[in-house]
């Protein structure tokens, strides 16, 4: 496995040479810079990866490209798709020839992953992710006005929704909306509530067949120039797992990550496991979707969920929450050694930590939301003594 860290770029307040001190040599990023649906430069993937490598002493080289992202026409499968997929194919092509062999992306429509509180409070100081129904429910109902949103919630959620709504101010509805556009990474555009109205209007009758169909065109278009070029494509799971303010999601499920890996059957479609969110989906069991797909999957999130009866749920301790991390790791480190077996020259799974607690001088550090210093810091190594186990007990490359 390959152990790697999440890096939004030089406006990141994470340096490298802090990410080197981790332990992690693998760098994940992305050139959030550039629009949606736009050809990535060989320049400026050129330059992102002089940065990454300008310390050759530091030992940290451009593993995984994370995203590069899917337009909402695609999506939608409207507008001028035929130059959004070359676009996309030519940005393939620049990667591959700069060395980058994995691509993570996902087809999350309009939002990415969604949180109701970026500081919930631990024991002891710390702060975590968390996403409470009620506050969905209420943002929903109540400050979207969405037709119909009401019969998406239990009786119980709607009740809470409309008490959380009715004492709210101004300024604790302004908060609610700016967490959750604070999933959209880097610096792309977030919606006010007219907009965001609109952009939920844009996909009125796409349901889940149509957005699946989307998707597989997407694939069809694109997989055969990866496989070409040598990049291995794997999409991430819905962050939430469940349909969002009436949009479908398609990444949520066994059965869904089975259509997808289906639909386009060659190892340049993989899968980015995520484990907690998979994890937050109560059908979910994650330990087997990671057996059953780990030789398709190419890149990993490891974190965990704590989940509640009415469908909210905390971001965890790598090593607490709901899902059993060894037997994921021990599913993903068996197929690296398949991999390694097969003289696969890239056999090792990039992995990283994904969000983390706010702990210690993590606080008041500006860092992106769920991506704190010390919070990954220990979570990677927690990750990294189970990896040391498993390797050490079943005699497999680490």
């Amino acid at each position: 496995m390959e152990q790697t860290w999440r890096w939004f770029g030089p406006g990141d307040t994470v340096t490298l040479r802090e990410i080197a001190q981790t332990g992690a040599s693998g760098i994940v990023s992305a050139l959030h810079e550039i629009p949606y649906g736009a050809v990535w430069t060989q320049e400026a993937i050129a330059e992102r990866r002089a940065l990454i490598e300008a310390e050759p002493a530091l030992g940290l080289r451009w593993s995984v490209v994370e995203s590069l992202p899917v337009h909402e026409d695609i999506k939608r499968g409207s507008g001028q798709l035929n130059a959004l997929f070359e676009n996309y194919r030519q940005s393939l092509r620049n990667l591959a020839a700069a060395g980058l062999r994995t691509v993570c992306y996902n087809f999350m429509p309009i939002l990415d992953w969604t949180r109701t509180e970026l500081r919930a409070a631990l024991p002891g100081g710390g702060t975590a992710l968390r996403y409470n129904a009620q506050q969905i429910a209420a943002f929903d109902c109540f400050m979207l006005e969405r037709p119909g949103a009401a019969a998406a919630y239990e009786p119980a959620v709607l009740t809470r929704a409309r008490a959380w709504f009715d004492a709210s101010r101004p300024a604790d509805q302004d908060e609610l909306l700016a967490t959750i556009m604070a999933g959209l990474p880097g610096a792309y555009e977030r919606y006010d509530i007219p907009s965001l109205r609109h952009m939920l209007e844009s996909y009125a009758g796409i349901d889940k067949a149509r957005l699946r169909e989307n998707l597989a065109r997407f694939l069809r278009e694109v997989v055969p120039t990866a496989e070409e070029v040598g990049i291995r494509l794997c999409i991430h799971p819905d962050d939430p797992p469940r349909p969002m303010f009436g949009l479908s999601r398609i990444v949520s499920t066994e059965d869904d990550i089975a259509f997808i890996l289906g639909a386009v059957d060659s190892p340049a479609n993989g899968l980015t496991l995520c484990t907690g969110s998979l994890g937050a989906g109560v059908g979910n069991d994650v330990p087997a979707i990671a057996r059953r797909f780990a030789d398709r999957t190419w890149f990993a999130h490891l974190r965990n969920v704590t989940k509640e009866p009415d469908g909210s749920f905390m971001e965890a301790d790598h090593l607490g929450g709901d899902v059993p991390m060894v037997p994921v790791i021990q599913a993903l480190m068996e197929a690296a050694g398949r991999r390694r077996a097969a003289g696969d020259a890239h056999w090792r799974i990039p992995l990283r930590p994904d969000h983390g607690h706010e702990l210690l001088s993590d606080r008041g550090r500006k860092t992106h939301p769920g991506y704190p210093v010390i919070g990954r810091l220990r979570g990677l190594a927690e990750l990294r003594g189970v990896m040391t186990a498993v390797a050490e007990l079943r005699n497999l490359p680490m």
